[in-house]
């Protein structure tokens, strides 16, 4: 494992991290906008690709989701799952389909525990991915809100989190 890898296990440090960064993108947006975001995408893209691929083996979906899944990537999943672990995760915690390998769902509910502001958005529904939006900046695609869409079905008056009460878990 490498030292940027390494990363991974500070959780809290990366999602302090990441809320720098997006007060930086989101406080320039007025400057992203007239540029367009699709020249700012140009921008952002190959450095999002070297910074996120080198500590979280990103796959650039286009919608990032690591700060709700405690800095952990879903797209590690051999599965793609981006809404919790499959069916069948072994009892000592690691993937069904790679051995070798941890759960990327039980690493991201250990890590989002170590997050303060975020921790609880791995309760949170997310919106199937996007794949007209892979390869691109996650960052320029929050600001001009593309890939949030949500299905009017999965709407509830409770809002897209789980019902249980997940701090007794």
């Amino acid at each position: 494992m490498t030292l940027l890898n390494r990363l991974r296990d500070y959780p809290r440090l990366l999602e302090v991290a990441y809320q720098v960064v997006e007060r930086i993108v989101q406080g320039l947006n007025p400057l992203w906008r007239w540029i367009g975001y699709d020249r700012a995408d140009t921008f952002f893209r190959v450095p999002e690709q070297i910074g996120k691929g080198a500590v979280f083996n990103c796959q650039m979906c286009g919608q990032c989701t690591l700060h709700f899944t405690g800095m952990t990537c879903p797209m590690g999943c051999p599965k793609n799952l981006r809404n919790g672990p499959c069916g069948g995760v072994r009892l000592n915690g690691f993937c069904e389909v790679d051995a070798t390998m941890k759960c990327v769902w039980v690493e991201a509910f250990e890590c989002s525990q170590k997050m303060k502001k975020y921790g609880d958005g791995i309760f949170e529904i997310r919106p199937p991915l996007n794949h007209r939006l892979a390869g691109k900046s996650a960052f320029i695609n929050i600001l001009s809100l593309q890939g949030d869409e949500m299905p009017a079905v999965w709407k509830t008056q409770t809002g897209l989190r789980h019902e249980y009460n997940h701090r007794t878990l």
